[in-house]
């Protein structure tokens, strides 16, 4: 992990205020603000859970028993009685935080909520859990969640000088969690806009480092700026299938990341004719890449970092230009829905090996650009502006068409429709299933008049443009 990755971490101070109570069913709720650091959050609590806390405490940590105020049964929501035990039980937290200083025992964290918000009590709860069911969870082989404040916790917990077990609770110690990243396949981390709880803490402005997984095989992640996620580069050597989501406004930002600290770089085997700065390793196993639903608006030269990429979703960005896909020769279905294209011109010379192209809800007017995927198999072209019949010639003769989709079209409107674009297919009209449906007998048998209605037009334009080239000569001789 980079040290300098991110700022170096202040000691947090810890400070807890009682700012003041309600009434529930007859008995008083303290609001209580916690805070650490630049962290803050509320809590409630009525006095029997102080009681029940301190209980606890003073059999596990030999807490005087005098320091918490006595319980009162008379008057115990008059307005004097309530704001005098505000104050005391305020004393009463904040001696215990002096008492803990580097960690608080298990009990007092989750009174505090410190499981959920703070550092030090998020990973003991996290490295409690994987001491139970870590094993088991690996062994299954499910996907494992974990939050970007989890992930956070973990990386600020490395950067802290200080034992990795603070609270003396050996379930509680950092190697439970080290020990299940090194080993974990499959992770998925959802982000999320906005306050955690009832914290101030925006989940999704939290740095964290990736580094620490060693084995991971799939990874998703949402809702989390690109530039806080650090460590990318350490999967590239495991990882097959990566989703990112509301979360980048380039691929370069996830593919290469290091790219902002060199002037020129190259990747890894790629011959260059300019001075480089820097050789930049591939994603070794990397087949499946999902970047949908981002703000990606050009598909820059990073991709040459993933060329054994099969499967590529970048559906829902903002993308005008089909480009440098020529350096995915390993790509076979590609997902380019719900974008900004207007024009597919010379597509075919980087797109080789596709087999299923995705192109719904874009601005296509023409079809120009598809008529040498001579590979493809399924294309949707639904949602889209294509009016003219004649576009379909462009890719009535790609020989190996077999679903194809034009809903929501102005031409998927016209009567006879079906019939229409199957003729373009000429004889392999029975073999194309149009909009979901497959052709039927009688639809065959109309697509035959208009194929033979067409093939007799072709002749007589044929006909009669030769009779155009024969005519000023023949009138010449005489």
């Amino acid at each position: 992990m980079d040290p300098a990755a991110f700022p170096e971490e202040v000691t947090e101070q810890k400070k807890v205020r009682i700012v003041g109570s309600e009434l529930v069913d007859n008995y008083t709720v303290y609001i209580i603000e916690v805070t650490v650091g630049d962290h803050q959050w509320t809590i409630k609590h009525r006095y029997s859970d102080f009681h029940d806390l301190h209980e606890k405490l003073t059999a596990e940590k030999k807490i005087d028993k005098n320091l918490l105020p006595p319980k009162k049964m008379i008057g115990k929501n008059s307005k004097s009685l309530v704001e005098k035990r505000q104050k005391e039980l305020e004393v009463y937290l904040q001696t215990l935080l002096v008492r803990f200083p580097l960690a608080a025992p298990k009990v007092l964290s989750c009174f505090l909520h410190f499981h959920l918000y703070e550092i030090n009590g998020i990973t003991a709860a996290l490295a409690e859990d994987l001491f139970h069911k870590g094993e088991q969870l690996l062994v299954v082989g499910e996907v494992f969640l974990l939050r970007p404040l989890q992930l956070y916790a973990i990386t600020q917990q490395l950067k802290l000088a200080k034992p990795t077990c603070a609270n003396g609770d050996a379930k509680a110690d950092l190697g439970h969690i080290l020990d299940f990243t090194c080993r974990l396949k499959y992770l998925k981390i959802p982000g999320a806009k906005g306050v955690v709880g009832t914290s101030n803490i925006q989940e999704h402005l939290l740095p964290f480092d990736l580094s620490v997984f060693k084995s991971l095989l799939q990874i998703e992640i949402s809702h989390c700026d690109s530039k806080q996620i650090v460590g990318l580069p350490f999967l590239r050597l495991t990882v097959a299938t990566m989703s990112i989501h509301y979360s980048a406004v380039s691929m370069k930002d996830i593919l290469v990341p290091e790219a902002a600290e060199f002037a020129q770089w190259e990747a890894e085997g790629v011959a260059s004719d300019c001075p480089v700065t820097a050789i930049i390793p591939t994603w070794k196993t990397l087949t499946t890449l999902d970047m949908s639903h981002n703000q990606i608006s050009c598909i820059d030269e990073s991709v040459k970092l993933i060329p054994k990429v099969e499967f590529l979703d970048l559906s829902y960005n903002e993308l005008s230009l089909v480009e440098n896909l020529q350096h995915l020769y390993n790509l076979i279905h590609l997902d380019l829905s719900y974008n900004k294209l207007t024009v597919l011109e010379g597509v075919h010379t980087k797109l080789g090996n596709i087999k299923t192209l995705n192109l719904a809800g874009n601005q296509l007017e023409s079809l120009s650009g598809l008529n040498k995927l001579y590979s493809l198999v399924n294309l949707d072209l639904s949602n889209n502006k294509l009016s003219q019949f004649e576009e379909i010639r462009n890719i009535g003769t790609l020989p190996c068409l077999e679903k194809l989709s034009l809903t929501n079209n102005p031409l998927s409107i016209i009567p006879d429709y079906r019939t229409k674009v199957l003729a373009q297919f000429w004889d392999r009209a029975s073999e194309v299933c149009l909009d979901g449906t497959a052709t039927t007998e009688k639809e065959l048998d109309t697509v035959e008049v208009l194929k033979a209605i067409q093939k007799a037009k072709e002749a007589k334009d044929r006909m009669a443009n030769s009779e155009k080239k024969i005519k000023p000569g023949f009138t010449e001789n005489r």
